[in-house]
């Protein structure tokens, strides 16, 4: 049994790890100010042996009592509404926290692994995206304070590793859904689902021809845990290489649900990416790991979630 710190515990993404490490007979801290995480997220494993809440901002000093084996910061703002809101504490979760988080891995002689994103490619000109691509991003541009902090915890992370031996792992999470996010989360699935369940148009922006690709949260969580049992210490693309355009996820979407939405068009947001798709190549080689679940089961299962959401 190892003692995990999970940042960002009570997020979408990070309650479904700490539960997947509860299951494994972990020991583990969850820490959330809950700015976009919530309670709800843990109610089914907040009272179980080994798990622990602690409410705190990690871009403040950070002290645990104990040993740790890892600490998991996945601490973000990820949603493009909650970053657009929140620009300065976004880039301050990713500075900042990165690096408190990463002075207490050194304190515990602890491992570390770091969620960075898909963003960190920007508005691609190489379809897919593998790893060594280094991006098309402005460091200016309306969405720098999301895929800036993001860079800089990369570059962070590989200074640790370098001046103080630190075992890192860096996983690049592209588009992720599933039970668990925020009904005003933002992002495209939660908006398009609870526009068909209540019958009112489906917002797309731009022309639709934009593709994005979607991975299911348990998919994630089984490519975190993959990475954490490998010895990589370079990033790693993490996500699912089904790549869709907008429209067709539209058309999906109200298929599932059965409803009568129809499609509304409106402004392309200024640098939207044209195209989000991994090269999963590292993860399938070095990782063993692959995702399993295709996007139609997938949304059944949220779809689901929602429905009970909104009753």
């Amino acid at each position: 049994m190892s003692r995990f710190l999970v940042t960002g515990g009570a997020g979408f993404l990070g309650s479904h790890l700490c539960e997947a490490l509860l299951e494994e007979g972990h020991e583990v801290i969850a820490m959330d100010n809950r700015v976009s995480g919530s309670s709800n997220n843990m109610e089914s494993f907040f009272y179980q042996d080994g798990f622990s809440f602690y409410e705190h901002d990690v871009t403040e000093f950070i002290h645990i009592k104990g040993e740790l084996d890892w600490v998991l910061h996945l601490a973000s703002l990820a949603s493009p509404v909650f970053y657009r809101d929140h620009p300065i504490k976004t880039l301050k979760v990713g500075a900042l926290g990165t690096h408190k988080t990463l002075g207490l891995a050194k304190e515990k002689d602890a491992n570390y692994l770091f969620t960075s994103t898909s963003e960190v490619y920007g508005d691609p000109e190489v379809n897919p995206q593998p790893e060594s691509y280094r991006g098309n991003v402005d460091p200016y541009g309306p969405r720098s304070c999301y895929d800036e902090s993001k860079r800089y915890g990369e570059a962070m992370i590989r200074a640790y590793r370098e001046k103080h031996d630190l075992n890192v792992r860096i996983a690049r999470i592209f588009n992720t859904y599933g039970p668990r996010m925020r009904l005003d989360d933002g992002r495209v699935i939660p908006t398009f689902v609870q526009q068909a369940l209540e019958n009112r148009d489906l917002t797309v922006y731009g022309d639709g021809s934009q593709t994005r690709s979607f991975c299911y949260v348990s998919d994630m969580v089984e490519g975190l845990l993959s990475l954490i049992d490998s010895d990589v210490e370079t990033p790693v693309n993490v996500g699912n290489p089904d790549e869709r355009s907008i429209n067709e996820l539209a058309e999906v979407v109200i298929d599932l649900t059965g409803s009568s939405s129809g499609i509304e068009h409106e402004p392309l947001p200024p640098q939207d990416p044209k195209v989000r798709k991994p090269d999963i190549t590292k993860a399938k080689t070095e990782l063993g790991w692959e995702p399993k679940v295709d996007l139609e089961e997938g949304l059944q299962k949220s779809i689901k979630y929602f429905e009970e959401r909104l009753e």
